[in-house]
């Protein structure tokens, strides 16, 4: 991707190819097992991860076709008028919230669209989304990647959870800063870093207290609430300056080649108040790209200044915020523990064919020998429920409906191919011990460890595109090394955390952002674009995990 440019979906075949041989010749796995287990990661990749993507996008896209996108995009200038703090609070902070009670890439699919809505190039806003999507990451999806760090590792949770949440707070006051410079280079930073600094202090507090409670699972739920109310209150006390010079700077395509022709396709099509009237019109204008990214393109588009708010009322706002508050709403609902233990009841399970003897390597029944179908249960289907409900509160015919959950499927059919071939490469590096042979690589550099633990965490999203798979993977062998150089409770928390910063390079999530943006084939854009920021994060945590390890900053461990 990043050096020869190859297509994602070519990059990840052909990954996914290199990684078989070397299953089957280097580490003895059966040709068999090694093909099945291919298949069984590819059919993983379509489901649940796809369809996540899928529904994330068609619910967005009912706001399309229904006439409302417009709407939606003067009620986000009723906040602020700035498009760079609206990008934090849509990216950062909805972002996070997304996050907190879905994950699996719904965040960095509905924020990258939501971010193009208010002006942004579609480049800047992917790079915006998956930048942002890294503090939430370790306690996202109702804190599921920590609870499993803790249980592989064989510790109790709250020995685990306040650690990598201390250091995912101390990373939440470098984010925010990063992404003003990334929305709006040197000037965003300049104008903006009070409001900046501001978020990145209220979410890394809140979240250093609630993740050392028994309320951990829902660290990411009070730091993206919590920190909304708090810029709600200080935008009334401080405004930046610069904004409306800062609106065609935010729009300016990053890669010209690639975007100016995506918008001018686009603008073509025509603009979301012109169709708000003709449903015809608006499934044209909705379906000329992936998403509608492109309306960003228009004349009347918020690069160029923000859309009037004279036309809104407060039915007007209501309706279009309707989607975002049903998303909360629902996965609040189903994150409850009595709702989520129902939804999960309905999973189907069976065995994978060729896998019945596959083991990990402690000995046990590898966890891929069975394939979870989480029909019910699954982020994807409670957004499929979202777009259905949002259909009927807009009146959208149903065939208009489910006609632009097909059209979009079309247009993913490449993403599909991507994301299946990595969660293929996925697991035949996990199963085959190739993953764990590079943990072991690491583990090897003796007392000096706790500066390398996050990376074993950033290796393993990296590959996996999941945390929660990365901890699974990394904790047993953290919790060993712990057992031996002691900071065991370190280890294991900044691996966890560690992984956070590799999602954003995940080819899983590059593959979401460049699909959500409607520019499918741009992954190796965006990540030489973002491949720099995921390293110098990197590196700020290993170098804090490190110092933790000593005197110098032993005193920030519980």
């Amino acid at each position: 991707l990043g050096g020869l440019r190859w297509r994602a979906h070519v990059a990840g075949l052909t990954s996914w190819a290199v990684a078989l041989v070397i299953a089957i010749a280097v580490y003895a796995m059966p040709v068999t097992t090694a093909l099945s287990l291919s298949l069984h990661g590819f059919v993983y990749g379509l489901f649940p991860i796809v369809w996540i993507l899928l529904c994330a996008i068609w619910m967005y896209q009912v706001t399309v076709i229904s006439g409302r996108f417009d709407d939606l995009r003067a009620t986000f200038y009723l906040i602020t008028d700035d498009p760079r703090v609206l990008g934090l609070i849509i990216a950062f902070c909805f972002g996070g919230l997304l996050e907190a009670l879905a994950g699996f890439g719904a965040p960095v699919a509905i924020v990258s669209v939501m971010l193009v809505a208010i002006g942004y190039s579609p480049i800047r806003a992917a790079i915006t989304a998956l930048l942002a999507n890294t503090v939430p990451v370790a306690f996202g999806a109702v804190g599921l990647p920590i609870l499993m760090a803790a249980k592989t590792a064989d510790m109790p949770v709250l020995s685990v959870s306040p650690v990598a949440g201390r250091i995912c707070a101390l990373l939440s006051v470098l984010v925010p800063l990063l992404l003003l410079y990334v929305i709006d280079g040197k000037k965003g930073v300049v104008q903006c870093w009070p409001i900046g600094l501001f978020i990145g202090v209220i979410f890394g507090l809140t979240k250093w207290v609630v993740s050392g409670t028994s309320l951990y699972n829902l660290t990411e739920v009070f730091a993206a609430v919590i920190t909304v109310v708090a810029v709600v209150a200080f935008l009334r006390v401080w405004h930046p300056k610069g904004g409306e010079e800062a609106r065609p700077r935010v729009g300016e395509a990053l890669v010209p080649d690639v975007e100016e022709p995506h918008l001018q396709r686009a603008a073509g099509g025509g603009t979301a108040t012109a169709t708000a009237t003709s449903t015809t019109t608006s499934t044209t204008t909705a379906t000329s790209t992936a998403t509608s990214a492109p309306q960003s393109g228009d004349a009347d588009a918020p690069r160029t200044g923000g859309p009037s708010a004279e036309h809104l009322t407060t039915n007007r706002i209501l309706m279009a915020l309707v989607p975002y508050v049903l998303v909360i709403v629902v996965f609040s609902i189903a994150a409850i523990p009595a709702v989520k233990s129902a939804l999960a009841s309905t999973d189907l399970s069976f065995a994978w064919p060729g896998l019945s003897d596959m083991r990990n390597a402690s000995g046990a029944p590898a966890s891929h020998q069975s394939y979870h179908f989480t029909w019910l249960s699954s982020p994807g289907t409670l957004l499929a429920f979202v777009a259905i409900a949002v259909g009927l509160i807009y009146k959208v015919p149903m065939g208009t409906l489910f006609g632009e959950l097909w059209k979009n499927a079309v247009k993913l059919k490449y993403t599909a191919l991507t994301i299946g071939s990595v969660v293929a490469l996925a697991f035949v590096m996990g199963d085959s011990g190739q993953t764990l042979a590079l943990g072991l690589f690491i583990a090897g550099v003796g007392a000096a460890y706790p500066f390398f633990a996050p990376i074993l965490g950033w290796i393993g999203t990296y590959v996996t595109g999941s945390d929660t798979s990365a901890n699974i993977l990394f904790s047993g062998l953290q919790a060993g090394v712990g057992d031996q150089i002691g900071h065991k409770e370190l280890l294991v928390g900044a691996g966890a955390a560690g992984g956070v910063v590799g999602k954003m390079i995940s080819p899983q999530s590059l593959a979401v952002a460049a699909s959500a943006i409607g520019i499918a084939g741009a992954e190796s854009i965006i990540l030489r674009r973002v491949f720099g920021y995921s390293i110098l994060l990197l590196f700020f945590m290993c170098l804090l995990t490190g110092l933790m390890s000593t005197p110098v900053l032993g005193w920030l461990l519980p």
